[in-house]
């Protein structure tokens, strides 16, 4: 009988080969590829874009506002997939023949309340400048 980590063996050696490939084509980049510095090059940015005043600026809160409901809202939809997959299976596992309905509409009714919450804060709302967020 063979011990039970020889089942990894496979994903081991996965890992390995999509190392040596990464590092093969790096390895071949640096063969196959030009190595001519240049001012431009050596700038902060390449993009060819002159790089003008302190790279430490200051964002508006909002900005991190919106970035924090983007991920918040993003979540709630890595949420529904599941649950949108199992919906038919719920009234076996649950017992209940609604119970994963009202289970959703309750998640949506928290999602639904945080939404008006923002929208009435006036988060969303870009064309003014309020100082008290």
């Amino acid at each position: 009988m063979t011990p039970y980590y020889w089942q990894y063996l496979p994903l081991f050696m996965q890992i390995v080969a999509v190392f040596l490939l990464g590092l093969g084509m790096v390895v071949a980049s640096w063969f196959v590829g030009r190595h001519r510095n240049s001012a431009t090059k050596l700038a902060a940015y390449e993009c060819g874009i002159v790089a003008v005043g302190d790279a430490r600026g200051r964002f508006s809160v909002r900005f991190y506002l919106v970035a924090v409901l983007f991920i918040l809202f993003d979540v709630e939809a890595v949420f529904m997939m599941p649950w949108a997959v199992v919906y038919r299976k719920l009234p076996h596992i649950t017992g209940s023949p609604l119970f994963g309905f009202w289970e959703m509409l309750v998640y949506l009714g928290f999602v639904g309340v945080g939404l008006y919450y923002i929208v009435r804060k006036g988060i969303l709302n870009w064309s003014q400048d309020k100082a008290d967020l």
